[in-house]
């Protein structure tokens, strides 16, 4: 929060920016999403706020490819954005004729009073009783933790400063366009054509047999398991979809003769549509897996990463059917993963994973365990209210002494994290 104060206060270019502005507000809601649950995903979206808010009032928002390379280079330069300054001050005072004010002129001032009075110190302290107790009572601090702080000093401080002083370099123009798309691929009508047969041939096949082991109930092939199944067409059917969007996107970019073909536009309808019952067909696989051996925090996020893919390509078919541009396809696309990523890092995945279990296994009238009981106990104090839940229903003897221990053991965790006062929470 003093961070994003200096910020505002210092840069007056963020006053005059409404896109400035709105990235330095939402740098101080994720602020408060590190206050209450710090996270490594926390801080990437605190620090991509408030290095946007920096670097807005110098470049206008254009597409969020131009951005990631800018973020890039300006995380690159902040290493020595402090140094290059200092270089530079010390350059403006020699031009000037003004006495030096960096390091090494405060060493040579400071330097002579320092050994000299650290000598008779050591002196007195050898000569009289009372000084040399009182020195032999100093407790100097721990070597490795002063010098983990003083780094994690100057991380801060030149993370900070480079906001404060962001390098001119880092906002250059973008690249990135519908022409330069073009340039890297670029195929014939007919050619086009042929490979989008092709393609919607062989994913018609996939489909098909997605829908008979699926939708029809039939039974697995001899040798493979419901999990096996799952795991091996989960994410390669996901990243099929996405490759398919890649393709989409740079054959057929606004304003290009292959765009403006019926037939080729008909094809990649049906392509689209294709891939979306891929994607379908890969959150069914999922959650018959779920079904079959409860939800996990990677379930979950398989899950929320099929829902990113399918979302990119209802976007390429509203670029394609509006004629809008790259830019603005690449946006959408920038705007649902951060609004993924940043519920994320507010909602406790374990959290839901656990209700999700215990829900489940409820709701089937079966008052024991989850599918995976020890899964519950890994998750730590996200699982506490769904142990203490599935605690009051369960009536066997044994399953209830099973999860006391485990729920005794998520509140004993609990109660170390409460002892720091670093690790507390609003709740």
């Amino acid at each position: 929060m003093a961070w994003i104060t200096a910020l505002f206060l210092t840069r007056r270019g963020i006053w005059k920016d409404g896109s400035a502005r709105l990235a330095l507000v939402s740098g101080a809601g994720l602020a408060v999403v590190l206050v209450d649950d710090p996270s490594f995903l926390g801080w990437v979206l605190f620090w991509t706020a408030v290095s946007l808010a920096a670097l807005l009032p110098r470049q206008r928002f254009d597409d969020a490819l131009a951005w990631a390379r800018r973020l890039g280079w300006y995380a690159m330069s902040a290493a020595i954005a402090p140094f290059k300054d200092a270089a530079q001050l010390s350059m403006v005072h020699q031009r000037r004729g003004l006495p030096s004010s960096g390091f090494r002129a405060i060493g040579a001032v400071a330097a002579s009073p320092l050994v000299g009075g650290a000598t008779f110190l050591g002196l007195f302290a050898s000569a009289n009783p009372p000084i040399g107790r009182a020195f032999s009572q100093i407790v100097l601090p721990d070597p490795w933790a002063t010098t983990w702080r003083t780094l994690f000093g100057l991380c801060v401080l030149m993370t900070v400063w480079a906001s404060l002083r962001p390098s001119p370099h880092t906002t250059g123009p973008s690249r990135f366009g519908d022409h330069s798309i073009g340039t890297v691929f670029d195929p014939a009508v007919a050619q086009l054509t042929l490979l989008l047969v092709t393609f919607n041939m062989v994913i018609a096949v996939e489909n098909g047999l997605d829908i008979l082991f699926l939708s029809s109930g039939a039974g697995m092939p001899s040798g493979v398991t419901m999990a096996d199944y799952a795991h091996r067409g989960t994410y390669s059917l996901s990243v099929t979809a996405a490759l398919a969007g890649v393709f989409v996107l740079l054959a057929l970019r606004p304003g290009s003769t292959a765009a403006s073909r019926p037939l080729v536009r008909r094809l990649v309808t049906v392509w689209l549509v294709q891939n979306l019952l891929l994607v379908a067909s890969s959150a069914l696989r999922t959650l018959d897996y779920v079904d079959a051996y409860g939800m996990t925090v990677l379930r979950l996020s398989a899950l929320a990463w099929m829902g990113l893919v399918a979302t990119g390509l209802a976007l390429i078919g509203w670029q394609l059917l509006f004629n809008r541009s790259a830019a603005w396809l690449i946006n959408a696309n920038a705007l649902a993963a951060v609004t993924v990523l940043v519920t994320a890092s507010v909602v406790d995945l374990g959290a839901v994973a656990a209700t999700w279990n215990v829900r489940t296994a409820l709701k089937m009238g079966k008052a024991g365990p989850p599918r995976d009981l020890c899964y519950m106990g890994l998750l730590g104090p996200s699982s506490l209210a769904s142990l203490a839940k599935l605690e009051q229903h369960a009536r066997e003897p044994q399953l209830r002494d099973r999860l006391t221990y485990l729920r005794w053991e998520r509140q004993t965790e609990t109660a170390d994290a409460e002892a720091d006062w670093r690790l507390w929470t609003p709740l």
